[in-house]
């Protein structure tokens, strides 16, 4: 299979409108929810990243239809169900494949899941998937894979020891499944989260306290079929405001879901990027200020990432590159991953000035002017970070291990070029 690399001429500014794709962490659970119902789900604006597409292939490897019937809705009938082990390598391709568990435990009674893949940015445990299932009345064995089953999943008072995004979504539909009511607390609440129970709620589910860490689950109903649209990636949204912060661009944000954008917006406005709501798109002007905002006193602020609805930890990486060409000094704190922001190295050979605290903290002063290298990309998010980097440094950079952006960002180098961006997809010599 050919490498492949984006060539990034900087220096330019953009232009336009740009529209952000669906949530990929919400079609993502979406997907394999859609395995409860044994009548057909259709699904519109669904992102087409290499995530989709792999959990698609796991999906039809248990015997149900699902096709892309255009190219960014998939319909998908789980009449049957099969509760065969699921690919090994497929499984290793992307963390998603931990989502099926629920889904197959209601309607096989088993699963046999390989141990899921994903971005390598710290450990990400699973311990919190298991212990849900458990309280539902699941039993699971650890072997080389993970060997989970259940008669029959009953309802429970279950309390999540972390308020894990993946691990809610799992109790979410096992829960649903499960007869009885289950009462989750310390839930997940991202916009992703509440996707999923719109959509379960769509096909007859009954889900009180969406948007709360508090939900309520009355499960044991009969689920049809249904239609439901994927909300926008609130991430691609945060990644598009800085884009426009570093280039120095005017852009318009379209259909942005700025319901689910106000921490995403506070924390561009501490480093001077400030966004207009205009309906439902977002204006970024161009010609802003890009001046840290000092805490009272002079003190020097600390922008840190939280579980929602605070600042998200997956928007840290692009606003570390915003704050190398912002006026200022902020300490970057990062609780959730502790080796997300090992990519800083790459930005410090540009010509950044940043300090590595530790795995967690990062102080940036800026403005830098960057200069193009040749660099990877070691994630989905940092990765969009390099590009961003790359649009604002002098020279041409190249950005090897592109695969990663594009597990996440659909058609990225041909939506950057509607703006004006000079970025090109290449093979690797």
């Amino acid at each position: 299979m050919p490498q492949l690399q984006f060539l990034v001429e900087g220096g330019h500014r953009l232009h336009g409108a740009i529209r952000p794709s669906g949530n990929k962490n919400a079609a993502l659970p979406i997907v394999a929810a859609a395995l409860l119902t044994d009548e057909p789900v259709t699904l519109t604006n669904v992102p087409r990243i290499r995530d989709l597409e792999t959990l698609v292939d796991l999906v039809r490897t248990t015997g149900v239809d699902a096709e892309w019937v255009e190219r960014n809705t998939l319909r998908i009938h789980a009449k049957v169900v099969r509760a065969a082990d699921l690919d090994p390598v497929l499984c290793a391709k992307i963390r998603a494949s931990i989502l099926l568990a629920a889904p197959l435990l209601a309607r096989c009674g088993e699963v046999k899941l390989p141990p899921p893949g994903g971005d390598v940015i710290g450990r990400r445990r699973v311990d919190t998937h298991f212990l849900a299932l458990e309280q539902l009345g699941a039993t699971h064995e650890l072997t080389d894979r993970f060997e989970l089953s259940a008669r029959q999943l009953r309802g429970a008072d279950v309390f999540l020891d972390e308020p894990s995004v993946t691990a809610t979504e799992n109790a979410i539909t096992a829960a649903v499944a499960a007869l009885g009511t289950t009462i989750l607390r310390n839930a997940a609440s991202e916009p992703h989260v509440q996707d999923l129970c719109h959509f379960l709620v769509t096909l007859g589910a009954k889900i009180d306290g969406i948007g709360t860490n508090t939900l309520t689950i009355e499960g044991g109903r009969t689920l049809h079929g249904g239609t439901h649209a994927i909300g926008p990636d609130h991430i691609e949204v945060g990644s598009f405001i800085g884009l426009a912060a570093v280039t120095r661009s005017s852009l318009r944000i379209e259909q942005a879901g700025v319901e689910h954008l106000r921490s995403v917006r506070m924390g561009f406005e501490r480093l001077g990027v400030e966004c207009e709501v205009d309906g439902n798109d977002l204006l970024v002007p161009g010609g802003q200020s890009m001046r840290i905002v000092d805490d009272l006193g002079g003190h020097v602020p600390k922008l840190e990432d939280q579980p929602w609805p605070a600042f998200p930890a997956d928007v840290m990486s692009i606003a570390i590159v915003v704050a190398t060409q912002c006026e200022g000094v902020i300490l970057m704190h990062e609780k959730m991953f502790e080796s997300r922001m090992f990519f800083v190295d790459k930005l410090v050979g540009m010509g950044a000035r940043i300090v590595l605290c530790d795995p967690h903290r990062a102080l940036i002063a800026g403005p830098s002017r960057l200069r193009a290298a040749t660099v990877e990309s070691p994630d989905i998010r940092a990765g969009m970070a390099m590009v961003l980097a790359a649009l604002c440094a002098k020279g041409t950079s190249v950005i090897n291990n592109i695969g990663q952006i594009e597990r996440g960002y659909e058609r990225i180098d041909e939506r950057l070029r509607a703006l004006g961006a000079r970025i090109e997809r290449v093979e690797r010599p």
